[in-house]
């Protein structure tokens, strides 16, 4: 069997892997505070540029999306995002289990704009019941969004300047940032990228970690009182060591980067193999995500050697599926799906 479901099914690229045993007997102090941890900051500042960050670690997304968004909202404050955004669809009210609201706009390809931020605000300011109406305190976005669609550096810095003019946080969900600043469609960099928000965080555990997300946090109110609340959340690791060295493997020699742009690559060979047997996009993703609409009795027939995603009902006799690569994603893997693929036309 070979799984295309997501990009998290393999353990941990060899070079973390090979950090981690090197440095296993080494004592270090705890809860993020050791050597390694303030390596992999330094690297993550330099590669933002952006030397007046506060980075922390975190394990796992969902965790990393509930703690910053409880430590930035005020208890009557929601989160505007995409209806479509991760937190309104796929982390079973973790968001709202905060005493949050998710706040949900109607999106286009999986994307909100700065003007239906603005719409909103004034709705809701301008509403005479507003103080009984939960207020919108920040707005998330993911990049890639969950359809692996990019928000362009003009929507990214139009949606900043709306935040900045209505008094909201920006938080940018990086579980698969890599994947969208490698992208062929991608027009904005690490460092425009972290100087466009007030907080994001760079996805390792899709991206060739065991497990591990690094919070970037630019803005100086967010920064403060951040590590209490980690602790209160649970998201304070023991052992914190063992997300700085993995971190701090995975910003040396442009690691990151080079196994996101394979999972492009890779991506690239997936959605060839679908598009040129004749199936259509579901959605048009340029990362490492790929959406196809197939036949059900087709799925049934890959199904019994590949894995993908179930994503939506389209008809009666068609599903929405996604196939996802990953940085270790190999070209055999690839062909042996263009083999299956071509023979269900046979």
């Amino acid at each position: 069997m070979i799984h295309f479901n997501s990009d998290y099914l393999e353990g941990a690229h060899p070079a973390v892997l090979q950090r981690l045993v090197e440095t296993n007997m080494e004592q270090a102090i705890g809860y993020g505070c050791d050597p390694y941890c303030e390596a992999a900051r330094e690297k993550i500042r330099a590669a933002c540029g952006a030397p007046e960050a506060d980075v922390q670690f975190l394990v796992g997304g969902t965790q990393t999306n509930t703690t910053i968004i409880a430590s930035a909202l005020r208890p009557f404050q929601g989160a505007i995002c995409a209806v479509s955004g991760h937190i309104n669809c796929h982390e079973t009210g973790a968001i709202e289990s905060t005493g949050h609201k998710v706040i949900a706009l109607p999106a286009e390809s999986g994307k909100i704009t700065a003007q239906q931020v603005a719409d909103y605000v004034e709705w809701h300011r301008n509403d005479e019941s507003m103080e009984h109406i939960v207020y919108p305190g920040m707005v998330y976005i993911s990049y890639p969004t969950e359809g692996g669609t990019l928000y362009s550096k003009a929507e990214l810095t139009a949606m900043y300047e709306t935040c900045r003019q209505y008094g909201l946080y920006l938080f940018i969900d990086g579980a698969r940032l890599g994947y969208g600043l490698t992208s062929d469609a991608c027009d904005v960099t690490l460092p425009e990228l972290a100087h466009l928000c007030d907080v994001f965080y760079i996805g390792g555990t899709k991206i060739g970690l065991l497990f591990g997300e690094a919070v970037v946090i630019m803005n100086p109110a967010l920064q403060r009182d951040f590590r209490p609340m980690l602790k209160q959340r649970g998201a304070m690791l023991a052992k914190g060591r063992l997300l700085g060295l993995q971190f701090d493997a995975l910003f040396t020699d442009d690691l990151y980067f080079r196994i996101s742009r394979h999972a492009n690559e890779m991506a690239k060979k997936i959605r060839e193999v679908f598009v040129s047997a004749g199936y259509p996009l579901l959605f048009d993703s340029p990362t490492n995500q790929q959406f196809f609409v197939i036949p059900d009795d087709e799925l049934a027939i890959l199904a019994r050697d590949f894995g993908y995603e179930y994503w939506e009902r389209v008809d009666a006799t068609h599903s929405g599926v996604r196939f996802a690569a990953s940085w270790a994603t190999t070209d055999e893997q690839v062909e042996a799906l263009r083999k299956a693929v071509n023979g269900l036309k046979k």
